[in-house]
Parts: structure tokens; C-alpha cells; sequence
């Protein structure tokens, strides 16, 4: 069996701007089949864009290694500074599997030339517009990635080591007007969306988008025991006083199952705190009134009753089975990413855990 490898993809700020987020996310985990295994926001200090920019340029051939000084300049310049008065804001994704650094790169695609065919993401999310004595006008890559095993371990490593000075919760980021109701809010990409790869974790995302709220952190989960009934602690007496004490009980135990892979009454002391077998996203989310519209867009629990449109309509298969998870207040959203820990750096963690076992 082939061993298996970790690629990476970084969403540049222009598009973490414009919201194509959730498309890029789709078509990396549909079209390469890749276990999407880590994540992390950054706000890249200078320091960090300089060394990574300093890596870019590989290539021999002299057209790649001419794109390869575009992506360099191009890291360079919208990196770091500010644009509009705000710090650029950039996600890095893991991905796992066999042969992921050419899956990746496949997926991701080379800017060579004017494309506009949809066939990888570049061809889609980004632009290469020349004149008529072919000078580069324009240039936007949407995502950046490495094109070999070494380079990605390499890349990885200098990120896992700023991961904690640049990356996590960035509330201190994006500028909103003065006396604004600004607002953070929790969203979980729940487990029924990760059964197989496909395009549901991105098209929940990219329909949240339509709230005109940033992301400013974004974190692959995966929920212990402990932590699911924490965190859906007030759902047992409502479900209690519905069905009964028993039926009340057995169905809250479901719900911790299906977000964490275990139940309670199964569960020792000892593995209640480990982490579970289901696998969420957990994204932050800040803007003004960000609550009630992340809620407006995902739609009532039963998706029987969700608007066309909306999440629930769109992804939910039932009460429980229904996509995603949003805070109900701002309040709660401050006890739920407390709960699931949703600042923890675990991007590090895997970076050294991976690469000091090679």
C-alpha cells in the first residue's frame, strides 16, 4: 500500500475576501478524495512572509520558475500590510492520503496561461490576464500549494512554527465601523457532511458566505465524549420532559453519538475525554449581528421546515442529521468554543507528530 502523505493549501486573502471559501473547500475534498485533517487561520507577521516567499522559486523550467517568481512577488506584496485598513487574512488546509501532493496539485491546478475552462481551481478562482506583448497585467492565484513531498514538509514546518505568534481566533483583524454590534459566533460543520468525500462541508460553507460575515477561525474537530455532553448538556431535560425520562435519555445519548462516536453509558472514565471518531468543522464567524444571521441562513432544526435555500432544506436529513450547528446567542457561542476548545493550536501537534515518525 502506497504511504501516506500530508499536502497543504493556502487560501489567499483575496479569496478569503471575496467568500470562495466554501467552493475551494469542495472541490479539494470531492476531486482529490483526500481526509482534510487539519486547519488553521493566519494573520502572516512579515517576518513569516518573507521566509515563505523565499521558498516559492523551485521550478527549472523557465515558464514555471517565471509563474513560480509571479507567486512569490504576489505572496510578498498581499501577505501581510494592510488592505482597506485590514490585516490579510489567509487559511491553511491539511490534507492526508496517498499521493496527496499530486492530487493537490492536480486539484489546484497551474496558472500558465489564460484559462477560463473551470478544470481546476486556479482556472476557476484565479486570473492570469496579459497584454499584447504577453506582459503578466494582472495576476491572482486564489491558492498556493507545493509540488513536491519535501517542499510541502518543508513549508509545513515553517508554518507549524508561527502557528501559535500568527494563526488562531483572529478578532483583532478585520476592521468594522465604530459603535458596531460586532459579534462572534460558532458554526459546526457536523459529522454527516464527512461520511464520504464529497461537496457538502464546502456548499454549507459557501451558503453561510452569503451572510457577508468573516471567518476568523476554522478548526477540523473531532469531539470527545466529555465534550459532546457539555455541549449538548441543556438539550437532556428538554428532551427528558418531552418523551420521558428514558426515551428522553436514550435520544440525548444519540445525539452525543453521532457527534462524538460514542455514548455515554458506554464510555469509560478513561476514554471520555479522548478524542471522538466523528469528524466536524468548527468555524468562528464575526460581524455585526452575526448570530441571528448565520442562524437566518442555516433554518429551523427540523429540515422539513427549513425555507428553500437555506442549509437545512439544502444538506439537513433529519432533527439530529440536519448539517450544521450554529450558536443561539453570543453568549452561548463564548461557552460552546470554550467547550470544543475552538483557539487550540492542534495544526502543530500534527505537523511534528507526522514528520518526526518519518
Amino acid at each position: 500500500m502506497q504511504a501516506e502523505e500530508l499536502s497543504y493549501v493556502i487560501l489567499t486573502p483575496y479569496s478569503m475576501r471575496k467568500s470562495r471559501t466554501g467552493g475551494i473547500i469542495s472541490r479539494l475534498i470531492a476531486r482529490t478524495g483526500l481526509d482534510l485533517v487539519s486547519a488553521r487561520m493566519f494573520a502572516p507577521s512579515q517576518e513569516l512572509v518573507k521566509r515563505y516567499a523565499d521558498t516559492i522559486v523551485t521550478e527549472t523550467d523557465p515558464r514555471h520558475r517565471a509563474t513560480q517568481k509571479l507567486l512569490r512577488k504576489y505572496v510578498s506584496k498581499n501577505f501581510s500590510g494592510t488592505v482597506n485598513n485590514e490585516r490579510p487574512r489567509v487559511m491553511l488546509l491539511v490534507f492526508r492520503g496517498p499521493d496527496a501532493v499530486r492530487k493537490t496539485l492536480e486539484t489546484v491546478g497551474h496558472i500558465v496561461n489564460e484559462r477560463t475552462s473551470g478544470e481546476t481551481i486556479r482556472d476557476t478562482f484565479g486570473d492570469y490576464i496579459t497584454n499584447a506583448a504577453r506582459e503578466v497585467t494582472y495576476f491572482e492565484p486564489a491558492v498556493l500549494t507545493a509540488i513536491d513531498a519535501q517542499e510541502v514538509k518543508e513549508d509545513l514546518q515553517l508554518w507549524a512554527e508561527y502557528s501559535d505568534s500568527d494563526g488562531g481566533i483572529l478578532d483583532k483583524v478585520v476592521n468594522h465601523p465604530a459603535g458596531a454590534k460586532v459579534e462572534k459566533t460558532l458554526v459546526l460543520i457536523k459529522p454527516d457532511n464527512f461520511k464520504f468525500p464529497n461537496l457538502r462541508p464546502g456548499g454549507v460553507i459557501d451558503i453561510f458566505s452569503q451572510t457577508g460575515l468573516s471567518i476568523i477561525g476554522f478548526k477540523v474537530h473531532r469531539m470527545s465524549v466529555g465534550q459532546a455532553e457539555e455541549f449538548y448538556g441543556p438539550v437532556l431535560s428538554v428532551l427528558e420532559d418531552k418523551l420521558g425520562a428514558e426515551k428522553g435519555r436514550n435520544a440525548w445519548e444519540d445525539v452525543v453519538a453521532f457527534m462524538s462516536g460514542g455514548r455515554p453509558s458506554a464510555t469509560s472514565a478513561e476514554q471520555r475525554d479522548l478524542a471522538g471518531s466523528e469528524k466536524c468543522i468548527a468555524i468562528v464567524y464575526q460581524g455585526v449581528d452575526a448570530v441571528r444571521k448565520i442562524r437566518e441562513v442555516l433554518g429551523p432544526t427540523d429540515p422539513s421546515k427549513a425555507p428553500p435555500g437555506s442549509i437545512r432544506k439544502e444538506f439537513g436529513q433529519s432533527i439530529m442529521v440536519n448539517a450544521a450547528h450554529a450558536s443561539d446567542s453570543a453568549e452561548n457561542a463564548q461557552r460552546e468554543m470554550g467547550i470544543i476548545q475552538v483557539d487550540e493550536n492542534n495544526f502543530k501537534p500534527l505537523i511534528e507528530s507526522f514528520y518526526g515518525r518519518q
